[in-house]
């Protein structure tokens, strides 16, 4: 749907349908919201009963508008929905914003989103909570929403509600809101994709629950980060891996929120957690961070055990997740931290040190150029970081600002810390307020003429000089981790490289008729997937028979189970053929299976197992996974997930960002595997699994990968569910 929604965000005209004098009902607040605009638009208040709000008559119904309204917004009864917006399309209005649910059923409300389209309007809803444009005057909805540069796109009312004053407390607000609703037309996309071209936006934060096309809306976060747009999300599921059966163990290690995750690795955004860590992002970002515009310097591989490069501390996220695969080994951000209190100082060191920002030591002219900032007490040993004033700012309070502008342009850190006392002088003694507030000034001027970031953190809350601060773009914070999370999601976002989803494929003309180990593998092996020889037989003779053609040692196999160890369902390096016809009959008995593999057994030195997966998301479709296989899959869970189907390139950074790629490169003097065999079995695995929609699941484990190559000694699929028509 291409059609513009200027009508949604800066309508010529409003008319509020169910509008009311009384403050208990949402009409009064969405046609005082209206009104409010009255000096750039047209306002119509419509009821039907009749009333007048602050001097404006109320209308008996759309018809009696002297001309059509751009945009309608509806506070009236689910059964009156319909006819109201029917009789809206009969006006002319072009966009209608529902509050109230739009119908009895969710097929009641996507036949009022086709009737709209049909007619070449747009539909916000039903069931949201409205829109505000705080640049365009208009107030469509109940709450505060203080004005900035934030837009927010969210499918919760009252999270919007927090954010704002949160917003509010940090001196900063909305550019935008909008409400979501039931998105049976107008979706996150499309209002996530009108911010990017806001020019008044200049942070966007986004709550969204149900993504729907999930890989359009990827698309839109790459766009919004390409174009120096700065996308804050936050959704839920973080727990909802193990709220399920899991056919396979792709479908237990790939959740939604790794999903999500890997998504805004790749598009570039930032997924978070709470709404304290979106809105001190974003008041960190609105600081004048540098935009990740060009490449960081590459920091040199961080040496691990057996001298085996692995990731470098500012590659791991704080939760412990691999960072974007996108770019490894990035220079980590740099942090100096001054304070007047060394027990806070060592403390901001601790917690920015965990959330993988570096605080660098000093270099000679730089600690010395801060020594002769300091009390003489203090000076005569070499000042570290973090720096200690050492009661500098009691005796002169200037000296935060001096201080601050030394390591501001040191060139030895990215950003500078103060933390402790700073803007709490003049609560103590209001005969400093001037002074206070004369050096947060300089403070202000430090960080602009320096081009780098200054942070405060002090245990103030409103002062004179922290407004100051505020108003200067300096983020302040009453906590330290706040400032430690802000710092460490920023300088996460400068080593992502947004990257458009990948296109998918046409599905393959035939279809898969089960995911059974003897039917997958036929499949993989089409995509040129290397499988050990095997025959398929029924019988105890038959596996002796093809056991003379495949040769011993080898493999016996159950077709059936799904996690064949557990079951009983498979015995490794069979030796002769007593052995073989033992194992037949302890799996027959164990598992009743029909059919059985006779395989040759895969042994080659220093290899490692692999589970590579792919998983059909409802909203992102194929979601391939690689990981740590074999029997440990699930207890390890050390996987990575990105948007199938990959490119080589794209594989093989993903297995490097396991936390066990070290043993794929060499550990402890064994020789690297083959890791383009792997990237090529994972992107057969992708690219297959694109191809096959009617798989949701389906997985390799173990892939064997050993200095020589890769194969699959296992495989296994499961048929996707029909789904219900809405």
């Amino acid at each position: 749907m291409t059609t513009s929604l200027d009508a949604l965000f800066d309508p010529g005209s409003v008319a509020v349908v169910g509008a009311s004098d009384n403050p208990e009902k949402w009409g009064y607040w969405l046609a005082a919201g209206a009104l409010a605009g009255r000096a750039r638009r047209t306002v119509h208040l419509v009821n039907r009963r009749g009333g007048a709000l602050n001097g404006v008559p109320f209308l008996p119904g759309l018809a009696a508008l002297p001309g059509p309204a751009d945009h309608v917004v509806i506070a009236v009864p689910p059964q009156q929905v319909r006819p109201v917006v029917t009789e809206g399309l009969t006006a002319g209005a072009r966009c209608f914003t529902v509050i109230t649910s739009g119908g009895t059923s969710a097929a009641e409300e996507h036949e009022l989103a086709e009737l709209v389209r049909a007619r070449g309007a747009r539909l916000l809803g039903p069931n949201c909570m409205g829109i505000v444009d705080t640049t365009s005057e208009l107030r469509l909805s109940w709450g505060e929403f203080p004005a900035g540069e934030v837009g927010l796109v969210s499918q919760s009312g009252n999270l919007a509600l927090e954010i704002g004053r949160l917003l509010a407390r940090a001196g900063q607000g909305f550019s935008r809101f909008v409400s979501l609703g039931n998105q049976r037309d107008i979706d996150a996309a499309d209002a996530l994709e009108a911010l990017i071209a806001h020019e008044p936006t200049r942070v966007i934060a986004a709550y969204v629950e149900d993504f729907r096309d999930g890989r359009r809306l990827a698309g839109v976060l790459a766009s919004a980060s390409e174009a120096g747009k700065p996308v804050l999300l936050l959704t839920v599921g973080a727990s909802a891996a193990s709220g399920r059966a899991a056919a396979s163990h792709t479908g237990a290690l790939v959740s939604a929120r790794a999903t999500v995750e890997a998504v805004c690795d790749d598009a570039g955004a930032l997924l978070l957690n709470t709404a304290g860590e979106l809105v001190d992002t974003a008041v960190l970002l609105l600081s004048g961070v540098p935009a990740p515009d060009g490449p960081d310097p590459v920091a040199e591989p961080v040496a691990g055990p057996g001298g085996t490069p692995h990731a470098t501390p500012a590659d791991v996220a704080p939760t412990g997740m691999p960072r974007s695969v996108a770019s490894p080994h990035r220079a980590p951000f740099r942090v100096a931290v001054a304070g007047d209190s060394g027990g806070q100082g060592a403390l901001a060191a601790d917690t920015f040190t965990l959330r993988g920002v570096d605080l660098p030591t000093l270099s000679a002219d730089t600690a010395a150029a801060v020594a002769r900032h300091l009390p003489a007490r203090a000076a005569c040993g070499i000042p570290g970081n973090p720096v200690d004033l050492a009661g500098a700012g009691e005796a002169d309070l200037g000296s935060y600002a001096r201080i601050a502008r030394t390591l501001l342009n040191s060139g030895d850190a990215d950003a500078v810390v103060l933390t402790g006392y700073f803007g709490d002088y003049a609560t103590a003694n209001p005969a400093q307020t001037d002074r206070e507030c004369a050096v947060a000034r300089e403070l202000v001027d430090a960080a602009r003429d320096s081009g780098r970031t200054l942070l405060v953190h002090t245990m103030a809350r409103d002062t004179p000089a922290l407004t100051l601060l505020r108003e200067g773009r300096v983020p302040v914070y009453e906590r330290i981790e706040q400032a430690a999370t802000a710092l460490a999601a920023v300088a996460r976002r400068r080593h992502l490289v947004p990257t458009p989803p990948p296109a998918l494929p046409p599905a393959a003309r035939h279809t898969v008729p089960d995911g059974g180990y003897e039917t997958v593998r036929e499949l993989l092996a089409s995509y040129k997937l290397a499988f050990p020889a095997a025959e398929f037989v029924r019988s105890a003779d038959e596996a002796a028979e093809a056991a003379h053609r495949t040769g011993y040692p080898l493999v016996l196999k159950a077709m059936g189970p799904a996690h064949k160890t557990e079951a009983g369902a498979v015995a490794l390096n069979i030796a002769d053929e007593g052995t073989l016809r033992a194992a037949f009959a302890r799996m027959r008995a164990a598992t009743g299976a029909e059919r059985y593999a006779v395989e040759a057994m895969a042994a080659p030195a220093y290899a490692v197992e692999l589970i590579v997966g792919v998983r059909h998301d409802p909203a992102f479709g194929p979601v391939a996974m690689a990981g740590i296989g074999g029997v440990t899959a699930e207890l390890l869970a050390d996987t990575a997930v990105a948007l199938a189907p990959l490119t080589p390139q794209r594989a093989r950074a993903l297995l490097l960002s396991l936390r066990h790629a070290p043993l794929l490169t060499g550990w402890r003097g064994a020789p690297p595997v083959d890791l383009d065999a792997a990237a090529a079995a994972l992107c057969v695995l992708a690219r297959a699994a694109a191809e096959h929609p009617e798989l949701s699941e389906l997985e390799v484990n173990p892939l064997l990968v050993h200095p020589g190559g890769a194969v699959a000694l296992d495989a296994h699929g499961v048929r996707a569910r029909p789904r219900s028509a809405v």
